[in-house]
């Protein structure tokens, strides 16, 4: 499966070193390339990826129907299709507009959670 993990970082902070990513629990697409999206955490909101439409592998969301075909995948990654995903670390960031060490706080101090 090609990706999009687009802050590969946080990815392995959450998934190696075991800090709780806020879960994903609904994502619903709306006009413009934005999807709304809820988190366990009570975050709720849209998120604007329409700067990604055309750029490499996401040029499959031009016509705008592939676009609409947003799943949460297992592992709360948004999926489209079996071919193309973006992790759930980037997304969450872009929603709340929090900087990966605001999310993973080991990052910060390089201390093993």
């Amino acid at each position: 499966m090609e990706s999009l993990g687009i802050m590969g970082v946080a990815y392995y902070h959450s998934q190696i070193r075991g800090e709780n990513m806020p879960k994903l629990l609904e994502v619903k697409p709306l006009q413009n390339f934005r999807l709304w999206l809820r988190y366990d955490d009570q975050i709720t909101g849209e998120v604007d990826l329409s700067d990604l439409v055309g750029r490499g592998v996401l040029k499959a969301w031009e016509s705008g129907e592939r676009f609409n075909d947003v799943k949460i995948g297992p592992h709360g990654e948004l999926t489209w299709g079996k071919d193309l995903d973006l992790c759930q670390d980037s997304i969450y960031m872009r929603l709340t507009k929090k900087s990966p060490e605001e999310v993973f706080p080991t990052l910060k101090t390089g201390v093993n959670a």
